[in-house]
């Protein structure tokens, strides 16, 4: 029993608020040597959205830690157009680059926004690019032109334009109640999927990013479901006696790795999602539980405590044949892969204290990047740039970010309230 309680997740999470918010956010680091790059303000021209795009796009670039934004209140000029645009302006404030953009409205009612980035240096245009949406669509829109921007620039794909799925709870009266919510990658627009008095927990998202699988207690026992996040219509996945945990998509959507100790060990299971049928993967007397994929959907990465301590292993769905891959520290865990295959976010324990570390598949290095306490639950934004992960503030839950080099920092707390159990989405189509 005392394995099974160091290896599965935290249940009951405490909080310390009686009040519900949007996530907001604090860079803490930034890059050493950001880019400096100005967001002039986008012209309108008179249509009413609510929202100002261009302070979305600074907010975004400025989050990601390798941009330094210039304040709009230091612009000599707020032009909309490159043929509008004097240089000497702008390299007397120091930036580097420049968008500048307009929006209008197209036949069928929708928003166009064409935007530009120049290059203050160089005088040039490095590209134009134009977006399209419904006037209600707004951050999705400004969301775009921030991934645009980051990638003409960086080279690195954006992901602005993701979600993230997270755990709230709350005690009032003693009592607990749990929400499962989706938001923007900012925090921004959170979204309740379910709500219940018993604890939710390990939400995973689909390859396409309409469901989420999670676990939820609201049976009275743990079972895993599937959930659509337009229609929020749902589908109970498990009902065993035991364990019923660790829901993990393939990477095609077809089947779920997951943990079951229906035969009386927590052991892998494989779920074909069109029959519903279950294959063992693991027979071992150690504890066998959270599996991730990896890419090639012939491998999981799961943590098992088969060499006496929760080390990482790579498990071949084939034959079943299992590799340990951690040896450093006491205690690695809770395996999240990065886009590159090769770069894995995890729990490390060197000692006393658990920490969120990368450590490199082919080289076998470990490396911590973060220095707060009870880290847990890393999962690494699509583009492989940043991680998030759950720890304390205090005595609060909070989600915090951190770059796979540990370069940039940011915090996301709930307004009020205690978070847990953050999972990013993949590229949304």
């Amino acid at each position: 029993m005392n394995r099974l309680i160091r290896l599965l997740p935290i249940l009951l999470m405490m909080a310390a608020s009686a009040a519900w918010g949007e996530l907001v956010i604090r860079v803490t680091q930034g890059n050493d040597k950001p880019t400096i790059i100005a967001i002039a303000p986008i012209a309108m021209n008179g249509i009413a959205v609510g929202q100002d795009i261009g302070s979305i796009v600074e907010a975004d670039l400025q989050r990601s830690g390798l941009f330094r934004v210039t304040p709009r209140r230091d612009m000599l000029a707020f032009p909309s157009r490159a043929a509008d645009v004097y240089y000497r302006d702008w390299r007397l404030l120091g930036s580097e680059y420049l968008v500048v953009g307009s929006a209008g409205l197209i036949e069928d009612g929708r928003l166009e926004l064409e935007f530009s980035l120049l290059n203050v240096g160089a005088q040039k245009v490095e590209f134009k690019h134009r977006v399209r949406g419904r006037t209600n669509e707004v951050r999705d829109l400004a969301h775009l032109i921030s991934d645009k921007v980051y990638e003409e620039i960086t080279g690195i794909k954006g992901a602005f334009s993701t979600r993230i799925a997270y755990v709230s709870a709350i005690r009032n009266d003693g009592k607990y109640t749990y929400r499962l919510n989706v938001a923007d990658a900012d925090g921004a627009r959170e979204k309740l999927m379910l709500e219940s008095p018993e604890p939710i927990m390990s939400p995973s998202w689909s390859p396409d990013g309409k469901e989420l699988a999670y676990v939820s207690f609201e049976t009275g026992r743990p079972a895993i479901f599937r959930q659509n996040l337009v229609t929020a219509a749902r589908q109970q996945l498990t009902n065993f006696k035991g364990l019923n945990g660790a829901p993990s998509w393939s990477p095609d959507g077809t089947k779920m790795a997951l943990v079951l100790s229906k035969d009386g060990n927590p052991e892998i299971y494989l779920l074909d999602l069109a029959s519903g049928k279950f294959s063992r993967l693991t027979r071992h007397f150690a504890i066998d539980t959270e599996p991730t994929w990896m890419a090639d959907g012939k491998h999981l990465l799961i943590t098992s405590d088969r060499g006496g301590t929760p080390q990482i292993y790579k498990l071949n769905i084939a034959s079943g044949v299992t590799e340990r891959l951690t040896f450093k520290g006491n205690y690695n865990a809770r395996p999240s892969l990065a886009p590159d295959g090769r770069t894995l976010a995890l729990v490390h324990r060197e000692s006393t204290t658990f920490h969120i570390a990368s450590f490199d598949l082919k080289t076998g290095r470990m490396i911590e990047l973060t220095e707060t306490r009870l880290d847990e639950s890393p999962t690494v934004a699509p583009n492989g740039a940043m991680l998030m992960y759950a720890t304390k503030q205090g005595d609060r839950g909070v989600l915090s970010a951190v770059s796979l080099d540990a370069g940039v920092r940011y915090i996301l707390p709930a307004k009020n309230g205690d978070v847990r159990e953050p999972a990013w989405s993949p590229f949304l189509r």
